[in-house]
């Protein structure tokens, strides 16, 4: 498949996924870990373009795009769960332009599922909410209803119990990334957490909150990938509004109140890191 001509109807960004905070109370009998966390997304990401077809079928270029599948991905699950549920008898040629690395903390493969439920709701005109497109998602993962909504929330049970929160105090903040292209196994990352229940995450605004929780699979995640130390030191030398890794890594993230700021980190991390990848992006 050649790369689609790309426009506002055809294509959705899958906005990378940071957790602000992340607190894991307990491990659940279904295998999943009740948690309290803060979402928050940048305005870039991957991209998903679409175009028509005769079945559901997708391609995959880009930087990160080695190694992936294009017959088993979350992306046509996605895709071949609505048009089951809609009735919908239509096809869709998908492509995936991977642009953030893979295994990484900020959503991947749900942000990428996510975008797809966005796209296809428009180009198969079925008009569902965002709220409906977060239930067909929830199924297919524990972060993948957030990831639909792609705003400021914040999530309990096991990722699924979604609330909108006020966010006027971070729209204004931009997010540097960065990950030292290792690649982790989330189901390693949990099953390294210690079991340890520390406590509940804050209510109030969501900086505050951010600031005074924490992350509870980073300490395991350095344990695993002790590279992840040099990184988060690299950031909070910069002093940062926050600095932490999102989610079960190990993408690291800093925010900042301007651009300027975050682009002065982004050359001091690069001029003292080889090798690593780095995004810079607004908090949407």
């Amino acid at each position: 498949m050649s790369d689609p001509v790309l426009g506002a109807t055809n294509s959705e960004i899958a906005y990378a996924k940071l957790n602000l905070a992340l607190h894991v109370r307990k491990r659940l009998p279904n295998g999943y870990h009740d948690i309290e966390t803060i979402f928050a997304f940048v305005d870039s990401g991957d991209l998903i373009a679409v175009q028509p077809g005769d079945d559901v079928t997708m391609a995959i270029s880009g930087p990160f795009a080695e190694g992936l599948s294009n017959t088993d991905n979350l992306v046509l699950q996605a895709a071949k769960r609505l048009a089951d549920i809609s009735n919908v008898k239509l096809g869709a040629r998908l492509h995936l332009d991977k642009r953030l690395p893979v295994a990484s903390g900020i959503g991947g493969g749900s942000a990428d599922a996510a975008a797809t439920l966005r796209l296809l709701n428009r180009f198969w005109g079925l008009d569902l909410s965002i709220a409906e497109l977060a239930d067909v998602a929830g199924p297919l993962g524990a972060d993948l209803p957030a990831c639909v909504v792609s705003q400021t929330c914040r999530g309990t049970g096991i990722g699924h119990d979604l609330t909108r929160i006020p966010d006027d105090d971070l729209r204004g903040c931009t997010a540097l990334l960065i990950n030292p292209r290792v690649p982790v196994s989330t189901a390693d990352i949990f099953a390294a957490w210690d079991g340890v229940d520390r406590g509940a995450l804050a209510s109030g605004p969501v900086i505050p909150a951010a600031q005074n929780g924490r992350n509870d699979l980073q300490k395991p995640a350095v344990a695993l990938v002790p590279i992840l130390t040099d990184v988060l030191q690299l950031l909070e030398d910069r002093q940062p509004i926050i600095a932490r890794m999102s989610g079960s890594g190990a993408t690291c993230f800093a925010l900042f109140d301007s651009l300027a700021a975050a682009k002065n980190a982004e050359q001091h991390c690069l001029q003292a890191m080889d090798g690593i990848w780095t995004l810079i992006g607004k908090i949407r």
